[in-house]
């Protein structure tokens, strides 16, 4: 019986691991194009750049391996932010500006519009 469980309990710590690397590397790739848009807009211009000094190198994949090498850097920096959080037990519900994550909502305040301090107190 304790077999069973010991067995049973190092799945579910596998499983979790798992989904805790999967949630992390959806929330950085989405991070990476949403926040991070300023940046995507200097990698592509330093790939512009690079594939144009390329070209007269290599004229037949320098855009090609540009863009791949572009792709690949994003990729890896994805996967490996997500790695480095896991191996540390950093869980996504762990985090506090992720609650857009998990499907809680944070508390704002009541909202007040310009008209209510005339009309708010009038009673019929």
């Amino acid at each position: 019986m304790a077999l069973a469980q010991a067995s049973e309990l190092g799945k579910t710590d596998s499983l979790m691991m798992a989904k805790s690397f999967l949630i992390w590397t959806f929330t950085l790739a989405v991070c990476l194009l949403v926040v991070g848009f300023p940046l995507v807009v200097l990698m592509a211009t330093v790939g512009c750049l690079l594939s144009i000094v390329l070209q007269s190198v290599m004229p037949v994949s320098a855009v090609l391996l540009v863009a791949g090498g572009l792709i690949f850097a994003n990729v890896f920096a994805v996967v490996v932010g997500a790695a480095v959080l896991t191996s540390k037990g950093i869980h996504p519900q762990d985090v506090k500006w992720l609650s857009w994550l998990h499907g809680e909502t944070e508390q704002k305040e009541k909202t007040v519009y310009a008209s209510c301090p005339l009309t708010c107190e009038l009673e019929m």
